[in-house]
């Protein structure tokens, strides 16, 4: 944006209800703007945060294009609605000033009853995600800050708790705020005169979600001087109607990826294709992605249903190939520890159900109250899971949509896990003949035109009609062994176990974080073991084609060095000689040997050694 259009808003933003900044990432208008804050330091972060920055796995130098334009009005005490894509940094575009905020009202913190700071998410995974990132933020800065997270599940014991002291900063849900203004473990009057900012992170799913009325409870005690902030990856009704709810002139920044210009809705460095399939033939052609390695690793699949993704696991498993499934019937521990391994690169493949869209179908198309009654109950239950929008998976390069998302937002929320940081992703999706309308509407949404390269969902070329023929006879077979019956089987005892994982051996892990990496989440569930001959493809079904095909593949993963088997070598020596916490659980200590002795060492220790070796011998 010009000087002179810069000098013009800010006289006219006395008289505007909002302020709207474009930045363009591709113009000089940028060049101008990285001209006025290169940097951090040039930003006016605090050294100690800059610091925390260097620090992290991937070091964090130069700040991205809505943390330049938003930490300064943020800094200024301005209300802020930030939109920008999935990736593009927005969560540190509130914590870092936030923080520093926080840093210089420390001691007058201290006097308050109720936290200076509210960050509300629409999901208990995401609460997880900004709490951790919270929290290494404030170690790494050694500062004198404490930050909880409430969950809905917690008992009000448990929250009066965590809310002790008081905290600086509360991560939740609004649900759970709700709740804790209802059994008065929060205090309507400590909340009014303590809040200082109020940060609505993935606004546009928030009142989706169903927190509508808790967002309005909410309101009516936030003072007028609290600085609110909106953080949103789409434009929608729902974050206008937040924005008019809870924020007062607050100035609008809209990356045009997100608003504008549709064809950077999806990031430049995202590859979308898709293939034309039948429904009952999905199976054989993501077999055939999958199994003939023709897609990067790791991949990220979704489906509609929760029955879809368990026939998949088991049909895929029948090949050798080890999946884990994440869906909302899990305990919440669960999904958080299948989330942590996926992103460790304990496992390649996550099946994961988004099944919201589907439900709010279901819910509208129904007409009796008792389906009504029982689908709001389900929908409460599953309020606080959101898989598609908000986690951060790490080094996700190909998302597959096994079923095509109902909406094109829905489309764009899943591929926004790939391709997360300007790093290089790919999607694919099976597209059956019922689902090409949808289709359609999402190349129509993205401007999918001739003129138009840069977004083109382009047929995926490296999969060929032999590659897919050559697998058919045996995935039609095996799929005829994936029964309703045995989906069902398997549903209840991926559930049975991950129950037992989850509760009753949360005390050991507390104690022995490490035995975690023992409770495997991509587990075969199938009764019989997999045939021998299905785990590998003769070279003789292979064509040439293909062969080139994932020959490329894995050249290209050498190249990024994304090599997940050498990964594991090194933790599964380390496993065989650990027992199995699910077997060797007990409320008596680790016994150290038969005799309480240690192992002697030099000649003397060597010398027994192989006196027993002789002896057994």
């Amino acid at each position: 944006m010009a000087k002179d259009d810069k000098t013009k808003e800010n006289n006219e933003k006395e008289s505007k209800h909002q302020q709207e900044i474009q930045l363009n990432q591709e113009s000089d208008v940028v060049e101008e703007e990285e001209d006025e804050a290169r940097s951090f330091e040039e930003l006016g972060l605090d050294p100690r945060l800059i610091r925390a920055l260097n620090k992290k796995e991937t070091s964090i130098a130069e700040p991205t294009p809505i943390q330049r334009v938003a930490i300064p009005l943020i800094f200024q005490g301005k209300d802020v609605v930030a939109r920008a894509k999935t990736g593009s940094g927005k969560t540190l575009a509130y914590l870092l000033p936030l923080l520093q905020k926080l840093f210089s009202t420390t001691d007058s913190n201290r006097k308050k009853l109720s936290p200076s700071a509210f960050i509300l998410v629409p999901s208990g995974e995401l609460c997880q995600q900004v709490y951790k990132e919270v929290s290494w933020l404030i170690d790494s800065c050694k500062v004198q800050l404490k930050v909880v997270q409430l969950t809905s599940n917690m008992p009000a014991s448990d929250m009066r708790n965590a809310l002790a002291g008081p905290p600086d900063i509360l991560v939740s849900t609004p649900s759970c705020v709700a709740k804790s203004l209802s059994v008065g473990v929060l205090k309507s009057e400590a909340v009014n005169d303590s809040l200082e900012i109020l940060v609505l992170d993935e606004a546009d799913l928030l009142l989706s979600f169903g927190y509508e009325e808790d967002l309005k409870t909410l309101s009516a005690l936030v003072p007028r001087r609290c600085q609110c902030l909106l953080m949103s990856a789409t434009s929608s009704a729902d974050v206008d109607k937040l924005k008019k709810l809870i924020l007062h002139n607050p100035y609008v920044l809209t990356l045009p990826e997100v608003e504008g210009v549709k064809d950077e809705v999806i990031p430049k460095n995202v590859q979308q294709f898709w293939v034309s399939c039948g429904d009952r033939d999905k199976l054989v052609h993501i077999l055939a992605l999958l199994k003939l390695d023709l897609v990067q690793k790791k991949v990220l699949i979704f489906t509609n249903a929760i029955d879809m993704s368990f026939r998949l696991k088991l049909f895929l498993e029948k090949f050798g190939i080890k999946s884990a499934v994440l869906n909302a019937e899990l305990p919440q521990n669960s999904r958080l520890h299948i989330l942590e391994e996926f992103n460790a690169g304990l496992f390649d493949y996550l099946i994961a159900t988004d099944d919201r869209e589907t439900k709010e179908k279901e819910k509208a198309n129904e007409g009796s109250l008792v389906e009504t009654r029982k689908s709001k109950k389900q929908a409460k239950q599953d309020s606080e899971f959101g898989v598609v929008r908000g986690i951060d998976f790490k080094n996700v390069h190909t998302v597959i949509n096994y079923d095509m998302p109902l909406s094109t937002n829905g489309y764009v929320h899943r591929i926004g896990r790939t391709g997360r940081a300007y790093s290089t992703g790919a999607s694919v999706s099976l597209v059956s003949p019922d689902e090409m309308e949808i289709l359609e509407e999402i190349k129509s949404f993205l401007g999918d035109d001739e003129n138009n390269e840069l977004n083109v969902i382009s047929p995926y070329p490296l999969l060929t009609k032999n590659a897919v023929e050559s697998l058919r006879y045996r995935a039609e077979d095996t799929a005829k062994s994936v029964t309703k019956i045995a989906v069902r089987e398997a549903r209840a005892q991926d559930l049975r176990n991950e129950i037992l994982n989850s509760e009753k051996l949360k005390a050991h892990f507390e104690v022995n974080p490490r035995d975690l990496d023992l409770l495997k989440h991509d587990k075969v569930l199938s009764k019989k073991p997999p045939a021998p001959h299905l785990s590998d493809v003769p070279d003789y079904l292979l064509d040439a084609t293909t062969k080139e095909a994932s020959k490329m593949v894995r050249l290209a993963r050498a190249a990024m060095g994304n090599n997940n088997s050498a990964r594991r070598q090194g933790p599964k020596r380390n496993f065989r000689k650990s027992k199995d916490p699910l077997k060797s659980f007990s409320a008596e200590g680790p016994r150290r040997g038969r005799k309480g002795g240690m192992k002697r060492e030099g000649k003397d220790g060597d010398d027994s050694h192989k006196r027993k070796k002789k002896k057994f011998v």
